[in-house]
């Protein structure tokens, strides 16, 4: 079962408003084997300008779906993450399910942020922790292509090493091996 965690900026979320998001994403509920509660994470906020971006993430045991959309309506701005997200997963589950069948990995890199923030010289303004799963090149890019970065880090399966996948200006990928 999908459940929500609701949430807004400069904008009070009303009964409408909660509605209206379950309705959109419980479309997204038939793609899942849900044997276990799956939170979606939906932060809703709305700018000076009048601008109204949703963020959308759903942690999940082998991947981490996430969508963010900004238009001039709040509506329309959850229409599209909601298509957004089922167009990410119809792209995405059958590759990423095979692989990890074929691999034996039971669940794929999940990261965890942290809402604190450390003061420095340098204004770290956002904390991770990472769980690297081992995967090939290919998964890791999958992912990266997933959650919409620019790099991903994560365990090579083969070297057991940490590698980082990342998109190049042209459009390509690049791959970096840590050596010890």
């Amino acid at each position: 079962m999908l459940k929500y965690n609701v949430r807004g900026e400069n904008i009070e979320v009303t009964d409408a408003l909660r509605s209206y998001v379950e309705k959109r994403l419980e479309k997204l509920e038939k793609y899942f084997d849900l044997n276990q509660d799956v939170i979606a994470h939906v932060n809703l906020k709305v700018y000076r300008d009048r601008s109204a971006k949703v963020e959308v993430t759903i942690p999940l045991p082998y991947l981490v779906l996430r969508a963010e959309e900004t238009t001039d309506d709040m509506y329309r701005s959850i229409d599209f993450v909601s298509e957004k997200l089922e167009r990410q997963i119809r792209k995405y589950k059958t590759r990423v399910n095979r692989k990890s069948r074929e691999k034996g990995i039971s669940d794929f890199f999940v990261e965890e942020e942290s809402e604190e923030t450390k003061p420095s010289e340098f204004d770290i303004v956002r904390n991770k922790r990472l769980n690297l799963k081992p995967m090939d090149p290919e998964e890791a890019i999958l992912q990266m292509d997933m959650l919409e970065h620019d790099f991903f880090i994560f365990q090579d399966a083969e070297t057991n090493g940490t590698s980082i996948v990342y998109r190049r200006n042209d459009g390509r990928y690049g791959l970096i091996e840590v050596t010890e």
